[in-house]
């Protein structure tokens, strides 16, 4: 039923995109407009909720409790566990953004402060930290952990639904309730693959030109598409211990190759002393831009950067959070929180500073126009800054490569927690699924890419964060109902058993009085 429902309904929008994009699109941005300004303040608090109840998880009674049965051992090593969570959850977004991000922000600071000053670049690096730091991650580990704890220690199926069953019944979580709730997280999957795949298309294909003089083409972009649907397709295949493991682990060593490369070559002092002064103002100022909205001036920049981004992660959280789940067997909760939470959003601070900070000293104090550039156009910018470097056409050519790995290990991903979503939450879905999953979601990107509806379907996407977070929420007080009751039941069972130590030492005390009489 999920697997024919969650097909018919992208099947319909990918038909709306395609016959009237202007249309969908329209509709999708009036949807979204509506949640924004009326439930913006409704994001924000979950979203710093979530943050709030992974810390308290890790750092609880239940920091101890393993994702499993007590003797099990992490499936996967820490590296390779890291590195798959990563390529998974924002690996791509960093390579596109760790230049273009703060540089936007430079021209166009929140309100109040100046474009193109000193303090715009300041607070520029403190919201590029923010928007890709512990916040994210936060919505992740939610949907993660819970999925993780009921799969792997209770048992239940890996659907998202099941994580509802202490809360809502199984009689209701096995009916039309809990058949929706999977749907949802179908449909926010294949919407944001699909246009993830389109946008990772014009992507590709800018960096391609910018390299090679490759033309911006429809054309060029469905070819780019048709060559990793093929890649993504054999590794997800290929299974989890082969295809995706190797790739991200691959993914992982590119990354911080590059990233050393431009600390060395690039202005080294002055990405330290980034990283320092930005790490020191995030930290101070996490609870007031948690909480940052702009009623009485009407400002949008927040709508259009904290509150799209928000959206955009917990709209991604079905996807990225099954399949961490998927790969956490034999973790504790506090080793979980801490690897999925921390680990990550430091490696996001340390690449903004190398790349953020590197564009930052060109544009500040180099005379190179970088901010323009990205004005001009975000899918070159990281390109334009690479190339005022040692080797700059070599290192240009391996971020591409950088990239396109990526976007196979965040496809293939999707395709592997989508076979699970509609195989009644099997572990291992069989191929075929995965195989019609993945050509499902390209021939929709490729439709949209034709005929200009890919705007709209990412906008539709963003929408569907809005009833998602409901459901994130729920899940919060589900894990939270059934962590207590596995707490009462072990204070129980060690009170039994110090009851029955406690008549046994009693007993042989009394046999060895007797003893002593005799």
């Amino acid at each position: 039923m999920v697997f024919i429902i969650s097909i018919t309904i992208v099947a319909i929008f990918a038909i709306w995109g395609a016959v009237a994009p202007d249309q969908m699109a329209s509709t999708a941005n009036a949807a979204y407009t509506f949640s924004i300004h009326n439930f913006g303040w409704f994001y924000l608090l979950a979203t710093l909720f979530f943050l709030i109840f992974t810390f308290y998880l890790a750092f609880s009674r239940f920091g101890s409790i393993r994702l499993g049965d007590d003797d099990d051992e992490p499936e996967y090593s820490t590296v390779s566990w890291l590195s798959m969570l990563f390529s998974a959850g924002m690996g791509i977004g960093l390579v596109y953004w760790g230049v273009a991000e703060p540089l936007s922000h430079y021209l166009s600071p929140p309100e109040g402060v100046p474009g193109g000053t000193t303090e715009a670049a300041r607070i520029s690096m403190r919201y590029s930290f923010f928007h890709w730091g512990l916040h994210p991650w936060a919505i992740y580990a939610v949907i993660g952990l819970t999925l993780a704890y009921f799969q792997f220690r209770k048992g239940y199926k890996g659907l998202i639904s099941s994580a509802f069953i202490p809360l809502l019944g199984e009689r209701l979580v096995s009916g039309w309730l809990g058949k929706a709730i999977d749907i949802l997280a179908v449909i926010a999957t294949i919407f944001g693959v699909a246009t993830s795949l389109g946008l990772g298309a014009l992507q590709i294909n800018g960096g391609l030109h910018y390299l090679f003089g490759l033309p911006n083409t429809v054309a060029a972009q469905i070819a780019i598409i048709a060559v990793v649907t093929v890649l993504f397709l054999i590794s997800a295949t290929s299974g989890l211990d082969k295809g995706i493991k190797i790739l991200s682990n691959t993914n992982l060593v590119i990354a911080v190759l590059l990233m050393l490369f431009v600390w060395i070559t690039g202005p080294t002092s002055f990405i330290f002393d980034t990283f320092t002064t930005t790490l020191g103002s995030y930290l101070q100022n996490i609870v007031n831009m948690s909480l940052r909205l702009t009623p009485f001036s009407k400002g949008t920049w927040v709508g259009a950067w904290t509150l799209f981004y928000w959206a955009w992660w917990i709209a991604w959280a079905p996807f990225v959070g099954t399949f961490i789940a998927r790969i956490s067997k034999g973790r504790t909760i506090k080793e979980f929180v801490i690897c999925v939470l921390i680990i990550p959003s430091l490696f996001g601070f340390i690449w903004f500073s190398v790349f953020g900070g590197t564009g930052m000293q060109m544009e500040l104090f180099d005379g190179v126009q970088l901010a323009e550039a990205v004005k001009g156009d975000t899918t070159t910018a990281l390109f334009v800054m690479l190339e005022q470097l040692p080797l700059g056409t070599i290192v240009s050519l391996i971020a591409t490569i950088l990239i396109m790995i990526f976007f196979i290990t965040s496809a293939d991903s999707a395709t592997f927690v989508l076979g699970m979503l509609t195989s009644d939450g099997k572990l291992n879905p069989s191929a075929r699924v995965k195989l019609t999953w993945g050509i499902l979601q390209s021939s929709i990107a490729v439709v949209l890419l034709i005929s200009g509806g890919l705007g709209g379907l990412q906008t539709a996407s963003i929408v569907a964060a809005l009833p998602f977070a409901i459901v994130l929420i729920g899940m919060c007080f589900s894990l939270l109902k059934a962590l207590k009751e596995e707490d009462k039941e072990r204070r129980q069972r060690e009170k039994r058993q110090r009851q029955q130590l406690k008549r046994l030492l009693e007993e042989h005390e009394a046999i060895q009085a007797n003893a002593d009489s005799i």
